[in-house]
């Protein structure tokens, strides 16, 4: 399963002052990955996934997290740096799930 959005770029607020950058994903796709992961989630309700923001390309884990039921994807400094993404911006992002 591969999820394509555009979403905005916002700082966790429990941390702040440490930068932790996170996309959410749709509300409807996070639906569907929680129904397709049912058994596989890991710790915290994560899901292992590839993830791209224009030429970076990397994997991690989403994460249970949006306040509407939303997965949120971590995007780390380098991807950021690299991108030229700041908080606030809004990034196209694909994301596509590891372990089904």
């Amino acid at each position: 399963m591969v999820v394509d959005f555009d979403s905005e770029l916002w700082l966790w607020a429990a941390r702040k002052t440490e930068s932790w950058t996170f996309v959410s994903l749709p509300v409807e796709a996070s639906d569907e990955i929680r129904d397709r992961t049912e058994g596989l989630r890991r710790g915290f309700g994560s899901v292992r996934v590839k993830a791209s923001v224009g030429t970076s390309h990397w994997q991690t884990s989403i994460f249970p997290g949006g306040g509407d039921g939303a997965y949120v994807l971590p995007i780390k400094r380098a991807v950021r740096q690299a991108q030229k993404l700041e908080v606030g911006d809004v990034a196209t992002v694909s994301v596509e799930l590891i372990d089904l």
